[in-house]
């Protein structure tokens, strides 16, 4: 991952958690996932109000990109540059004029999101410009870590959560619900000249891929292997439900939400049989709504965190590992202890003092050079 693995762009430490873009601004972008991401929509509402805004703003500006670079008629290697520029823009606090650039600026900066994520995020748009395709599981998610675990990844810093154990399982639904997403587009994907699934698979199913690709058609060879991809989405799903667990308890709901819809999503495909090329498999509303009630029911169970420090995915491990190098960088965040209220004002007379006593070297050290 070769953008992934350069050194974190970090960002100044936020003097204040000032409220996330203008009111306008998202308004727009719930606008925006309204009319393609209601399956986020949808389980966004169960999450937090400041944590909602947030994932909205995030996830409306990987909207938009990932429509600039698929725009029919588009130059995809031109849309990625331009990205690219977008995305310098966002880190030096100088946003793009849309609604989604500058909620996003004001998303990165409030969450100290590395510039390594959403670098991987175009990375993975650039590997959709060049069409390329995946000989196995592990290059397949090694595509879907760039575009899906990077986000994961994201939403695990917007609710305030950046243990290297957690940022694995987040990036684990992020893989997910990609792998979902492929079992149920095979057939929208193939019409557009592109094919996702494991090549290797397809072979072994008796099914070469170029020939298919110039005529898709459903049969029970293709059947076998949409049933892998949803078996191998379903096993990240299981290791995802420890990492909830390690979620601040009022987002615990909106990402259970969100891994049970997807879930979802793959399982209806099965209900067809496998068929993704005829038709797109769609979560019934009154299902969704039962998902959601559940989702939210389950929210004040007793947390699972069985799972918990299984290692991340080889192609999620440079994700994790560049929150950690950020955080590292950063300055430690003095925590003020559980303490009376008299301990608490001692302390912070004591750190204030501490403070000037070192602003006080400073100049010295300046006057003396």
């Amino acid at each position: 991952m070769s953008r992934t693995a350069a050194s974190p762009v970090l960002l100044r430490r936020p003097a204040a958690r000032a409220p996330v873009g203008a009111a306008a601004d998202l308004a727009a972008c719930r606008e925006q996932l309204r009319g393609g991401s209601r399956t986020f929509l949808a389980a966004s509402l169960l999450l937090p109000a400041d944590v909602r805004d947030s994932a909205c703003a995030l996830y409306a500006f990987c909207r938009a990109a990932d429509d600039a670079v698929d725009l029919p008629g588009a130059n995809g290697h031109d849309a990625v540059a331009r990205l690219r520029e977008r995305l310098d823009r966002v880190y030096r606090g100088d946003p793009a004029p849309t609604a989604a650039d500058r909620a996003m600026a004001a998303v990165v900066a409030r969450h100290r999101i590395p510039r390594a994520l959403p670098d991987a995020l175009i990375e993975g748009f650039e590997w959709d410009a060049r069409g390329l395709r995946y000989e196995s599981l592990e290059a397949l998610e090694a595509y879907a870590a760039r575009v899906a675990g990077s986000v994961g990844a994201m939403m695990s810093l917007l609710m305030g959560v950046r243990s290297p154990q957690a940022l694995a399982r987040a990036c684990d639904l992020g893989t997910a619900m990609q792998l979902s997403n492929i079992a149920r587009d095979v057939g929208e994907d193939a019409r557009r000249g592109r094919v996702y699934l494991p090549l290797a698979w397809l072979r072994e199913a008796g099914i070469d891929p170029d020939v298919w690709l110039a005529e898709p058609r459903f049969d029970a060879r293709l059947a076998g292997v949409v049933r892998r991809l949803v078996e191998a989405a379903d096993l990240l799903y299981r290791r995802v439900d420890s990492g909830i667990a390690m979620l601040p308890r009022g987002c615990r709901p909106g990402i259970r939400a969100a891994r049970t819809l997807y879930a979802a999503i793959g399982h209806e495909v099965l209900r067809a049989g496998g068929d993704s090329v005829s038709r797109r498999a769609v979560v019934p509303p009154s299902r969704k709504a039962a998902l959601l009630l559940g989702a939210l029911a389950r929210g004040a169970l007793p947390a699972r965190r069985a799972g918990a420090g299984l290692p991340p995915l080889a192609a999620n491990r440079p994700l994790v590992d560049a929150v950690t190098a950020a955080d590292a960088a950063l300055p430690p965040t003095p925590r003020m202890p559980s303490r009376g209220l008299g301990e608490r004002v001692v302390w912070l007379i004591e750190l204030f003092e501490r403070q000037e006593r070192r602003r006080q070297v400073r100049r010295s050290a300046g006057l003396q050079s």
